[in-house]
């Protein structure tokens, strides 16, 4: 698979198969995806690679304490509270296209928790990645950790494997923090569930929309000849 069509299949997966993905698979898609830019070449990502037990215990902790309302269900780093437009309705768009596929209709509370749960169990891919970085940093670093996540997930693609970047995993931060044994000086920003997806969940037929060209990108400086080359 070249680059353009990695860039074309990639997309969110929220039902994954229980086919193992060996070490040896996920070494190389993180070779390949090493070579991801940053901001003069400082590297900031640090990456966390769960499985078997330990992938286990992570989800089972996680969950558990996610049922006690407890004060760490926000990121802990400074986030910005509601969207306002044009953000606000493409997230809904998304909520409601993708609930619609797995049945769970508005304003059931109790479904809706047990779905955004599924985050913690990395939508049962058997492996998973936490991303964190030194709390130092400023916010290019976490540009360039962004950079790094795509690469991988193109690079899992290529390599015939799925994924989903999870913003999730930035809640819940001090079990993480004590399963993995994260120091204190770092910030848990983010992570990605990696495996097989599983084509029979409805789930896995939602394909996001995706704005036009003349929503975001405005040219300067491009005249009529170089336009039509």
């Amino acid at each position: 698979m070249d680059v353009f069509e990695a860039l074309r299949a990639r997309r969110s997966i929220r039902a994954f198969r229980p086919d193992p993905v060996p070490r040896g698979l996920v070494e190389r898609i993180l070779h390949d995806a090493v070579r991801a830019p940053s901001g003069t070449n400082i590297q900031p990502w640090k990456l966390h690679i769960v499985a078997g037990a330990v992938r286990r215990r992570l989800e089972r902790e996680v969950l558990a304490h996610r049922e006690t309302d407890p004060p760490d269900q926000k990121a802990e780093f400074p986030r910005l509270g509601k969207r306002k437009e044009p953000y606000a309705s493409r997230m809904r768009t998304l909520g409601k296209h993708m609930y619609g596929l797995i049945g769970i209709p508005k304003g059931d509370q109790a479904a809706s928790w047990e779905q955004w749960g599924r985050n913690f169990k990395f939508f049962d891919a058997p492996v998973g990645l936490i991303f964190t970085i030194d709390k130092d940093l400023d916010r290019m670093s976490y540009c360039d950790v962004g950079m790094f996540m795509q690469s991988i997930m193109l690079a899992a693609k290529a390599h015939g494997l799925d994924t989903c970047a999870q913003g999730a995993w930035n809640n819940y931060w001090s079990v993480t923090r004590r399963v993995l044994s994260l120091p204190d000086d770092e910030y848990i920003i983010a992570g990605i569930a990696l495996g097989y997806a599983d084509d029979a969940a409805p789930v896995n037929a939602l394909v996001s929309e995706r704005e036009p060209l003349d929503a975001f990108a405005t040219f300067h400086g491009f005249d009529s000849d170089m336009t039509a080359a």
